[in-house]
């Protein structure tokens, strides 16, 4: 039974992750370069750094990528401290983009867009890299379609991680390891933040985790009180990343990271005694626990970046430059 369980985590874990990776890369080649001129230009004001904080997030899929890149502007002396807080207030928005995607329940298209995107990608090397079109060789639209395709094959290897991760579900339930961890979370669900916290900081993935949960949590194992509980905890344990990242950098690296830390822990304890109350209201707009998870996120991310939107105007800030 346990081997059972240890033997799907991994598998689909590895296949999600792979599918995340290859996401993040294409995306990356397709726009990378011009993100990294806009987080270096737009970024006047936090209101503008949460904009393009929030659009580098939701296309690089990866709110940690976007907060590194950040913290190497502040040590390489590009960006001030003072104008990465509205982009970390908006990486935290982009990156709900994944899970709402995954909230979908579209996991049965997952081997069609694998199948679609390889056909894509052959398409493409044939009529432009073995010359079989000559007049294509030269075409700078190949490149776009070549990223794009691994781009759907990725989503697709994601959904598919999710749907062999979802097969835990059952042999979970039955196990008394899983009903002792129900029994501690109806107690309080400070254990949800703690094993949500201590899981994205081991992966380094809070999409990843929350992915896995939703899977879960979508074959009723999971109660959604629990479940936000953990995504409250992801959100904590997507620092460490960046905290790792500003050692040995500048100070202004490091406060870059701080900041990324207080900002999700301040925003987990100000949601955690409201935490029936935003699984209520997610709960009006869809029948789908999964979907709620997604929602719950998006909802708890979204308000406490414009919470934290004001205080970000401070000038206090300024004099950390």
């Amino acid at each position: 039974m346990i081997s059972a369980i240890i033997f799907h985590s991994i598998l689909g874990f590895s296949i999600f992750m792979c599918g995340m990776k290859l996401m993040e890369l294409a995306l990356f080649r397709l726009g990378g370069p011009t993100f990294l001129r806009l987080l270096e230009r737009s970024t006047r004001t936090p209101l503008h750094g949460l904009m393009l904080g929030t659009a580098s997030s939701a296309f690089l899929q990866s709110s940690t990528a976007v907060t590194v890149l950040s913290i190497g502007f502040v040590n390489s002396r590009l960006l001030p401290f003072s104008r990465t807080l509205g982009i970390i207030l908006g990486t935290n928005i982009g990156t709900c983009l994944t899970t709402e995607l995954i909230g979908l329940n579209i996991h049965h298209l997952a081997k069609p867009l694998m199948i679609g995107a390889l056909i894509l990608w052959g398409i493409t090397v044939l009529l432009v890299e073995y010359r079989i079109i000559p007049s294509l060789y030269q075409w700078k639209g190949s490149e776009f379609i070549r990223s794009l395709s691994i781009v759907l094959f990725g989503f697709g290897t994601l959904l598919l991680g999710l749907t062999v991760m979802q097969g835990i579900g059952p042999v979970l339930q039955s196990t008394e390891l899983f009903h002792w961890f129900l029994a501690q979370a109806q107690t309080t669900l400070w254990w949800g933040i703690l094993s949500g916290a201590v899981l994205t900081a081991l992966i380094h993935s809070g999409a990843a985790v929350i992915g896995m949960i939703m899977g879960i949590a979508a074959l009723g194992v999971l109660p959604l009180d629990l479940s936000i509980a953990i995504v409250l905890g992801c959100n904590i344990g997507t620092c460490v990343t960046a905290i790792i990242a500003s050692l040995g950098g500048s100070k202004g690296g490091r406060y870059v990271a701080i900041a990324h830390l207080v900002l999700n822990i301040g925003g987990a304890l100000l949601f955690f005694p409201f935490i029936d109350i935003l699984a209520t209201a997610v709960m009006w707009t869809t029948t789908s626990i999964a979907t709620a998870i997604a929602h719950a996120q998006t909802l708890f991310n979204i308000i406490c970046s414009f919470i934290a939107l004001p205080i970000c105007y401070m000038k206090w800030f300024k004099r950390l430059d």
